[in-house]
């Protein structure tokens, strides 16, 4: 099993497929890898020699790219920067609402959480 940026990526996928296992690299940045390194698209994971693995993970890190811990920690303190400055999108992340307009009257369950029964509420 070959573990780049922290991640144990999948053997038996082919490598471009596998390397969006890794957060914050999608299907466009992997095909530019694979390119870059110079691997062929329909090869796998575990016909990779060592040699190319450790080509991909100095790709990633040389490529000033945002994977994994990194981007993770700077997407958090992006949202508590709104947070702590207190305004609408901040509020709506602290509420745990929708911030980007979406309609709450109806809808908005995954952000909301289960309904929950309002007492007295029978006809």
């Amino acid at each position: 099993m070959a573990r780049i940026a922290g991640v144990n990526i999948p053997t038996n996928k082919r490598v471009v497929i596998a390397l969006t296992y890794i957060h914050g690299i999608g299907q466009v940045k992997s095909e530019q890898i694979c390119e870059v390194v110079g691997i062929a698209s329909e090869r796998r994971v575990q016909d990779l020699t060592d040699a190319e693995i450790l080509q991909i993970r100095e790709a990633i890190t040389g490529g000033d790219l945002l994977v994994e811990g990194d981007l993770r920690r700077q997407l958090s303190m992006n949202v508590k920067r709104l947070m702590d400055m207190g305004n609408y999108r901040g509020i709506r992340h602290r509420r745990g609402l929708p911030v980007r307009g979406q309609r709450t009257h109806t809808n908005a369950r995954t952000r909301k959480g289960p309904a929950k029964a309002i007492a007295g509420k029978k006809k």
